[in-house]
């Protein structure tokens, strides 16, 4: 956790009085590990085809708003052998995403009670994002707006999309608390006018929170 951001600009507020979330690993697992090695059960390749074929970079492609069909398209022509692999990321891409991460539901619950406004800014696919929020309408139902980077075609870390979260939301600097599991992410919310908390466990972030007198 860090102090308000000190760099000039508008007045800032003394202390956070709004939340605003990462989704993934902050508040749902998201571990395609898990998913894919009940589908290829050699180590190796399971080791290959996360590592060399649907990587990482790969997938932030979805984030940043091109459809499944045209990366997938592309990624088969160069791993025809993973084209089964390949296609199952886009068809069963929910359940890559596992439960609440534990504790997490109690403190948006306790937040909402407390009529703190809630927000959520995630990197996330246009095309998976419907299915998925649809599936854990319970637990967002109490946020406010929610910004999905497939959707506005800008991903964290840009600056641009935590200018957008700002105003879209309604938020002046150093009002919002932001959470994330990226050091990365947090920092460049903390250099658009964000208070930041980079997510490590729901009790570290509860006792965060209280520190605010949100909780």
């Amino acid at each position: 956790m860090t102090g308000l951001p000190e760099s000039p600009g508008a007045p800032r507020a003394t202390r956070p009085t709004s939340v605003v979330f990462d989704v993934g690993n902050v508040l749902v697992d998201w571990n395609p590990r898990a998913f894919f090695a009940r589908h290829i059960v050699e180590p190796a390749r399971l080791d290959r085809f996360l590592g060399q074929v649907a990587t990482l970079e790969w997938h932030l492609q979805h984030d940043a708003g091109r459809p499944f069909a045209e990366t997938s398209a592309e990624l088969i022509a160069r791993y025809p052998d993973e084209a089964a692999a390949i296609r199952l990321w886009g068809e069963r891409f929910d359940e890559q995403i596992g439960a609440v991460i534990p504790g997490m539901a109690a403190i948006v619950a306790d937040l909402d009670t407390r009529a703190v406004p809630l927000f959520a800014l995630t990197n996330f696919s246009h095309e998976f994002w419907p299915p998925f929020r649809v599936r854990e309408a319970a637990l967002f139902a109490p946020f406010r707006d929610i910004l999905v980077s497939g959707e506005v075609r800008l991903i964290k870390p840009d600056p641009a999309i935590y200018a957008l979260a700002l105003e879209r939301f309604g938020l002046a600097p150093g009002e919002a608390l932001f959470v994330d599991d990226r050091a990365d992410n947090v920092a460049a919310g903390e250099r658009a006018g964000f208070v930041g908390h980079r997510f490590e466990d729901a009790g570290t972030l509860r006792r965060a929170l209280e520190g605010f007198a949100l909780l």
